[in-house]
């Protein structure tokens, strides 16, 4: 059985609202157990599907005839799961649903959940691992002071809900009164500067490499402070589900303060509602904030004062424990200087409004119930579509994961990651390198001297797979049984003040931004690297079992991505020592972004749900990276071909066999408000537009399936989009 079968126990029906009979109930154990059928239970499954809705004893026929296949239909051994496609589907018109048609037809996302796909069941795995993990921890009673019992401590105070419930508002109390007890606007600089890393303020820190110096870090000034996703969902009075989003928050906003006993929870819910908006008029769009040169503004402490008169810098500063920098790069220059005139100007009261609820937000998961179950009505079911709460022990490690990853995860990853298959997974990315290499070289836009360069920074590329060699050190760090608000407010406060420590060290080059546990994978331009954590290294990504052409199309494709990040609109503007540097001649980076302008214009046109388009110029860098992706990775599929044809397995081709293992890796189901949520936010492309927006623009695709003006997926050589 597969993974994403087999991790969904009792909900596993492959989402059938109901069962009429016993028969129709075998008939989805009998698919279950076979995810990797072959066309032959392909066509059994369509005829039976079609049986179900006649007489009972024309279901008992089908139901027979499905037992007799599922005889013949074992799971294929090349790694795809043909029988979650869709033969009524043609690739040439529709490769997503060609791969994923039967999977989306009878899956329902689970009612806890706001999405679902295979990513899903890899990161249900990596948590059912990181439970096992842990709960082995608690029986043995680790010693006091040691990783093991601060990642017990942490898990248990976090389970116990009794405990927390019994607590009420006592653990938070001391931060509630911090705030309520500020007497002036220089105090409230100073706890705007004491709450970094704990919520998120108007005024953000983020203590990183410098994009100009990299081998130093700088401190950089991002906006923050909406509780809502983004400026849009303030903004936009033409879509009615915003404004549902807005009432939502309006309600949640008031629910906290009642819960809290605020005297008038209407009016300061009001009250900070209407500051949160008129931040949000000043916070640029997601897209604009993707310009690196217009987001890159180094300004002295001096002009800093000068451009932000109405904060108080110097106890900002020391609030947040960092030395007054001499250098400050701000994000967004104009934004900066219009927080500051509100910290100016609103009134304090409304300000400490502000700072309360948004601390109750932050901890309202380790709150008594009350708090809990209106964060997830705002959070969870509003914004995201979820219709019940996650397990509690699934928060737990989510919760784990993201105040403690490293600590939990070196014990992940010596139970489940081995020196092999880092050697295997290291393998396929040097042929990826090499296929990456090869495209460089034949590029026709792009002269031979910034091809020279282009190649050097391929060169330099640090690889990080599986975890890192040196792990981050937590003994500073107090973590206390049953006292789950302290420790993930000290827990908060840690990540940030180990980054103030560092200020002033050179970068440390062997840092990971990802933890081992994670289903994904990064490019670091700053650092000019490409990381790969432990657990996207598996089945069905990458399964060392697998037919070649399901890995090229799946944890290649991925690979490539990740390798051709360094060389989108935004990465190909970092040298290959990752300084924010333009290496390219004029006429080059015009060539460049006319291929970029190209890409805006096809996603531009997609509309994953009735009245919202894609952003193709907030999705562009990862649009490019997809596109370039699979065109280097089917490179690399055929060097592994060694000049051989490939093999042709279940009537399906090598080449076939890859763009269906592409349709797969991005299987997926989004509820319409996490999607509304992501479309204003989020730099990727729905699965769907990923898979099909790719595929069209590569020449192997349209050989492979023949396809011809008419199909949907056509598109004329001389349109299609060949990048790197």
């Amino acid at each position: 059985m597969s993974a994403h079968l087999r991790d969904r126990g009792d909900s596993l029906q492959l989402g059938i609202k109901s069962c009429r009979d016993s028969c129709l109930i075998l008939q989805a154990t009998v698919l279950a157990s076979t995810p990797n059928a072959s066309p032959l239970n392909w066509f059994l499954r369509r005829f039976a599907d079609r049986a179900m809705r006649k007489s009972r004893s024309f279901r008992f026929l089908a139901l027979l005839i499905l037992l007799a296949g599922s005889g013949l239909a074992q799971a294929s051994s090349f790694g795809l799961d043909m029988g979650g496609s869709d033969a009524a589907v043609r690739p040439q018109d529709d490769l997503f649903r060609a791969g994923n048609g039967a999977w989306l037809a009878h899956t329902e996302i689970p009612a806890d959940r706001s999405w679902y796909g295979i990513h899903a069941v890899l990161r249900d795995q990596s948590d059912q691992h990181l439970r096992e993990i842990v709960q082995e921890l608690q029986l043995k009673h680790p010693q006091p002071g040691t990783i093991a019992e601060k990642v017990a401590n942490f898990y248990a105070s976090y389970l116990d809900t009794a405990a927390i419930d019994a607590a009420g508002l006592s653990p938070l109390q001391p931060r509630l009164k911090e705030i309520a007890d500020i007497a002036d606007r220089h105090e409230l600089a100073a706890q705007l500067g004491r709450l970094q890393g704990v919520l998120e303020t108007p005024v953000t820190l983020n203590l990183g490499p410098d994009q100009k110096d990299p081998e130093h870090y700088s401190v950089t000034i991002w906006q923050g402070g909406l509780g809502l996703p983004d400026r849009d969902f303030y903004l936009d009075r033409s879509d009615a589900r915003m404004a549902q989003a807005r009432e939502a928050y309006r309600q949640y906003l008031e629910t906290l303060f009642r819960l809290a006993g605020d005297d008038d929870p209407v009016q300061s819910a009001r009250q900070v509602y209407e500051l949160e908006e008129s931040i949000a008029r000043s916070h640029w769009s997601q897209a604009k904030c993707r310009d690196l040169l217009k987001t890159y503004h180094p300004v002295t402490l001096s002009a800093l004062r000068r451009l932000a008169p109405g904060m108080d810098w110097e106890l900002f500063w020391r609030g947040a424990g960092l030395p007054a920098p001499q250098k400050i790069i701000l994000g967004q220059p104009d934004q900066v200087a219009a927080t500051a005139r509100l910290l100016a100007q609103v009134p304090l009261t409304v300000w400490k409004r502000y700072l309360t609820v948004h601390l109750l937000d932050a901890t309202a998961t380790v709150l008594p119930r009350a708090f809990r179950d209106a964060s997830f009505a705002f959070h969870g079911r509003a914004l995201n579509g979820a219709e019940q709460e996650r397990p509690r022990w699934r928060l737990a490690i989510g919760a784990l994961n993201r105040q403690m990853g490293e600590a939990v995860g070196q014990l992940y990853v010596e139970r489940h990651f081995s020196s092999e298959q880092k050697l295997r997974a290291r393998a396929l990315v040097d042929k990826l390198f090499k296929a990456f290499s090869q495209s460089i070289d034949g590029l026709t836009w792009m002269s031979a001297g910034t091809r020279e360069r282009a190649q050097q920074k391929l060169a330099n590329y640090q690889i990080k797979i599986g975890y890192p060699d040196r792990w981050r050190d937590y003994s500073s760090l107090t973590v206390k049984n049953a006292d789950a608000v302290g420790n993930l407010l000290r827990a908060k406060r840690f990540a940030f003040d180990e980054s103030v420590k560092r200020i002033d060290d050179k970068v440390d080059r062997q840092e990971w931004s990802m933890l081992p546990q994670t289903i994904d994978a990064y490019y670091n331009p700053m650092l000019n690297e490409i990381v790969f954590p432990a657990a996207v290294l598996q089945p069905p990504f990458f399964d060392a079992g697998a037919d070649d052409a399901a890995n090229y199309g799946a944890i290649g494709a991925l690979i490539g991505h990740e390798i051709s990040h360094g060389f989108d609109d935004q990465g190909s503007r970092y040298d290959g020592r990752g300084r924010l540097h333009d290496w390219w001649t004029r006429q080059d980076r015009k060539a460049f972004d006319a291929i970029g302008a190209r890409v805006v214009t096809q996603y531009n046109a997609y509309e994953p749900i009735p009245g919202r388009h894609i952003d193709g110029r907030l999705t562009l860098g990862e649009n490019l990276a997809d596109i370039s992706g699979l065109q280097v990775a089917f490179k690399a599929y055929q060097l592994s071909l060694e000049g051989k044809p490939s093999s042709v397995i279940d009537g399906l081709s090598g080449e076939q066999r890859f763009f269906f293992s592409w349709a797969q890796l991005w299987r997926d189901k989004e509820r319409e408000s996490l999607m509304l949520q992501n479309l204003a936010t989020d730099p990727h492309s729905p699965n769907e537009f990923r898979v099909n927006g790719a595929a069209a623009n590569c020449d192997a695709f349209h050989q492979a399936f023949s396809t011809r003006p008419g199909d949907r997926m056509y598109k004329a050589p001389g349109e299609r989009l060949r990048i790197w």
